[in-house]
């Protein structure tokens, strides 16, 4: 067991011997200041708080009975009732060692492990994947791959836009104006013509747009032909999908378009009417305020002028059609019928913020004991802005195709490893361009507070100093020349702990694991890329300060490679959590 595990479990036994009743999930510990030891526990104040406890006591009996002397040096008790830890060397080492043997890489895999459907990319079909599709594709995949990496069964779904009105105008410009030859050649650039000359017709003329409205009406009644012309569309979608996904690493378990649930959908309104939950409402229907919560915490009212006024989520539109609620209502009851998940993460913008506070309270008033057993999570995210300020276009003003988005940073990349490294084959140079562009563009947008709106700049992202994929793929590289230097080394030698830089280049290392929970407990990639920032950091500092292939003797020199030999692997580990690759030489 990892020191910061014994620690908790030990100090969880504590508080349940000085309070039977206590439950002890909450009581947790982290990192902190240095200056104050490796760990800490603020638990207890709150446990002390609730029972109207004076606290630093409560503190004093907890540690009567606490017993960590086997990993920790004598046990403080800060301020009003913090803990704080302190790593004895020894067990320090040997969780190193251990680590270095193969043990374990300090992580754990979850004591309870659960079922979570990440839900994330979604892209429309008949459109091309923009820049925008960067955001829930890569922070999707970074949550679904740790999820997995601490032990979670994970199910990931790719909950593509394949339905819907603007079918209609794609079916009449595909009878009326395809253009086959270009189809072939590039599907999707086709159907977005053939979508954009069809909506500037139904703009001008109501006739036009009656024309698409009944070919839209035909698909949804089933006609072979428009069914037909509407699969090959989502094939060639799928397409382009793939060839996106397939360069970036990203792999979904199920594909689940929005098609998928049209059978139930009718079924689902007829259950919220009859159940009282929905009713009608200018000839639509739609799920309002039950007076529940109060007025600023109701989701289905909104302040307008000073007055509270409904906001319903509409289920069914007043021309019978339905829409992204009631689809999405049906999912989620598929998934629990399917899947059974104990979590459902929607990786979706925040402006979609409104609709999912609506949907999950809905789906509470709907199917309320199935709401108690599953968590529903909206993982929002912010905006990619250029440098005015303003969302990210190319310089004509149109959205930046993501296809092209990659082609640019592949090729930004290889100017790059060309001037620093001529002397590598073609090949090479253009393998290790391909790594360090894709891997700058993710982690550039995995880097913010997922909520923030951040600037996109190619000379940030693609730098080699700063927080950048490609000073962390820089740093494992340089580990990898050392032991192609070293040439022997043993991994698994012993490891003595002697200089400050190494003992913190270690005990950063044994916080890898407790990074690796907080992404997965708050759903946030960008600590896992800071973590690794701060790690690369460290180990600079090490090496700088700790001369490893020219260490004054050999056993020095054999813990110092093995040090280089666990930090290589926890780069290599987080930024494959994060999806991003790394290469032996750049």
């Amino acid at each position: 067991m990892l020191p910061h595990k014994q620690i908790e479990s030990a100090l969880q036994a504590a508080v349940r011997g000085a309070l039977s009743d206590a439950d002890v999930s909450a009581v947790l510990v982290r990192p902190c200041d240095p200056k104050f030891g490796d760990y800490q526990s603020n638990a207890l104040m709150s446990l002390a708080k609730a029972r109207k406890l004076n606290p630093r006591q409560l503190a004093i009996d907890v540690l009567a009975k606490l017993e960590v002397s086997a990993v920790c040096e004598k046990v403080e008790i800060a301020g009003a009732g913090f803990l704080n830890f302190r790593l004895k060397d020894a067990a320090l080492t040997e969780t190193l060692q251990s680590a270095a043997n193969g043990a374990h890489l300090f992580f754990d895999k979850a004591d309870r492990p659960k079922t979570v459907v990440v839900d994330f990319s979604s892209p429309n079909v008949a459109k091309p994947m923009h820049v925008g599709h960067i955001r829930s594709t890569g922070i999707g995949d970074a949550l679904q791959r740790t999820l997995r990496l601490l032990g979670h069964q994970v199910i990931s779904d790719n909950h593509i836009g394949d339905w819907g009105t603007q079918f209609g105008k794609l079916l009449l410009g595909w009878k009326q104006i395809l253009n086959r030859a270009e189809l072939e050649r590039d599907a999707i650039a086709e159907l977005e013509r053939l979508y954009k000359v069809i909506n500037t017709d139904c703009d001008a003329n109501p006739a036009r747009l009656e024309e698409a409205k009944s070919e839209l009406v035909k698909l949804q009644a089933g006609d072979a032909g428009n069914t037909a012309i509407w699969k090959e569309m989502i094939a060639l979608s799928q397409k382009q999908f793939d060839t996106i996904y397939g360069r970036l690493g990203v792999q979904f378990d199920f594909t689940l378009g929005e098609s998928f649930y049209n059978p139930w959908l009718g079924a689902v309104v007829a259950d919220l009417l009859t159940r009282g939950i929905a009713r009608e409402s200018e000839g639509a229907v739609g799920v309002f305020s039950d007076g529940s919560v109060p007025p600023k915490e109701d989701v289905f009212l909104v302040n307008r002028d000073g007055e509270w006024v409904p906001d319903p989520a509409l289920v069914r539109k007043s021309d019978g059609g339905f829409n992204y609620t009631t689809t999405d209502l049906a999912t989620i009851d598929y998934r629990l019928k399917t899947w059974s998940p104990d979590e459902i993460v929607y990786v979706v913008d925040d402006r979609q913020s409104s609709h999912f506070k609506k949907l999950f309270a809905t789906f509470a008033r709907w199917q309320p004991d199935a709401a108690k057993k599953v968590k529903l999570v909206h993982v929002g995210f912010g905006k990619i802005m250029g440098d005015d300020g303003k969302p990210f276009k190319t310089r004509s003003g149109d959205t930046v195709k993501l296809g092209d988005l990659l082609d640019e940073a592949e090729e930004r990349a290889l100017k790059i490893v060309a001037e620093k490294s001529p002397e590598l084959p073609e090949t090479q140079r253009q393998e290790i361009a391909r790594v360090i562009g894709l891997g700058a563009v993710k982690y550039a947008d995995l880097l913010p507070n997922r909520q923030s709106d951040y600037i996109f700049s190619w000379n940030k992202m693609l730098a080699l100093q700063g927080n950048t994929a490609p000073y962390l793929q820089y740093a494992y590289a340089r580990i990898k020349s050392i032991f192609r230097k070293a040439e022997t080394g043993n991994l698994k030698a012993e490891i003595k702990l002697a200089a400050n830089e190494e003992l913190t280049l270690a005990k950063h290392l044994l916080n890898f694991g407790l990074t690796l929970e907080a992404v997965a407990e708050e759903l946030r990639p960008n600590y896992l890329c800071n973590y690794l920032f701060e790690l690369a950091g460290k180990f600079t500092s090490f090496y700088e300060n700790c001369p490893v292939l020219k260490a004054g003797d050999e056993a020095t020199r054999n813990a110092r490679l093995a040090l280089c030999g666990l930090t290589a692997q926890v780069l290599k580990q987080g930024l494959e959590a994060l999806g991003i690759e790394v290469v032996e030489q750049m």
